[in-house]
């Protein structure tokens, strides 16, 4: 990102779908600062399944968007279109490889410039309007090429038992979260749980009984959330709370709060409500980020004080140890 915004000309802006209807004079100062990025023909803009903390707003050249990149390309923007937008916004790994067709010039903005300009209501309309355009284009592509259809598959985030996001999201998530704690750090705090003896219970009581208790633990523990915190079905037997924002000291509470809520829940079969089945209880490893952390060691931060919390008989709340 050589060039900086003081070498684009300003009536240029004009053509940007982005900045249409938009008083330019009113957002100057938001986009005086944001730099131009230079992309050869064929180099890889955007690599699918990476974290993106940009938009990119296309003045010249075209870019080509492929899902995979021995595939053909699914679509050809134009100069004046945007790339980035969807990962930027729901915080997702980028679903799709963007690839310069020719020479290109692009205005670069992060995430704090793009909603400053999204309290200007033709810049939120006009985002609106090319993320549905995107969507329907999407939806069309679908219909007509099978294995795009199953490369859009992969990007489905919604566990099928319990209707919680996945582990696929969860990790998207996490990666977004780890690189915007290193330029901001702001408390995130990662709950491990897992149902104690759940493969046992399964082989005891059937594999339906044990689904039920599966969907019966992910329902006690999305009711017993409250804001800031995310639940994701993470394995088998095994959930993940994300605590945004949450003291230190509080994450260890709201783990010894979903432990209990846990069990206390009834159980019953999906036939009959009348005969609770045995009840269960989960353990919960709990732990903050900190700035040195990547995703294996938050993760696996968390795995350990897990394990300390079942190794302790079960049924309890464990906080790894680690620096302020």
């Amino acid at each position: 990102m050589a060039d900086q915004k003081d070498s684009l000309e300003w009536d240029k802006l004009e053509s940007l779908l982005l900045l249409k209807g938009a008083d330019l004079e009113s957002i100057r100062g938001l986009l005086k600062d944001c730099p131009i990025q230079q992309v050869k023909r064929g180099e890889v803009l955007l690599h699918a399944e990476k974290p993106n903390q940009f938009l990119y707003l296309l003045v010249s050249g075209r870019l080509r968007i492929h899902l995979k990149l021995d595939l053909d390309s699914i679509a050809i923007l134009e100069p004046g279109e945007v790339v980035g937008e969807l990962s930027l916004i729901d915080r997702q790994l980028t679903s799709a490889y963007v690839v310069a067709e020719d020479d290109c010039s692009l205005l670069v903005l992060d995430e704090e410039t793009l909603w400053s300009l999204v309290d200007a209501s033709p810049i939120a309309r006009n985002l609106l309007f090319i993320l549905a355009r995107r969507l329907r284009h999407a939806d069309a592509l679908v219909l007509s090429n099978q294995e795009a259809q199953r490369e859009y598959e992969r990007y489905s985030f919604i566990d099928g038992l319990t209707s919680l996001y996945d582990r696929r999201w969860l990790e998207s998530m996490l990666a977004w979260q780890i690189i915007r704690y290193k330029r901001k750090p702001e408390p995130l705090s990662l709950l491990l749980i897992r149902i104690d003896d759940w493969k046992e219970y399964r082989d005891t009581h059937g594999p339906t009984a044990g689904d039920r208790v599966i969907h019966t633990v992910a329902r006690t523990l999305l009711e017993n959330m409250r804001q800031g915190e995310i639940l994701a079905r993470y394995q088998e037997d095994e959930f993940v709370a994300l605590l945004m924002a949450a003291d230190a000291p509080a994450d260890e509470a709201v783990g010894e709060r979903l432990r209990q809520a846990v069990s206390e829940a009834k159980i019953y079969s999906f036939v009959s409500d009348e005969s609770p089945l045995p009840s269960v209880t989960i353990s919960v490893g709990v732990a903050h980020l900190i700035a040195e952390d990547t995703l294996e060691t938050f993760v696996a931060q968390a795995r350990r004080a897990l394990s300390a919390a079942r190794e302790g008989g079960g049924n309890r709340v464990f906080k790894a140890d680690r620096p302020s």
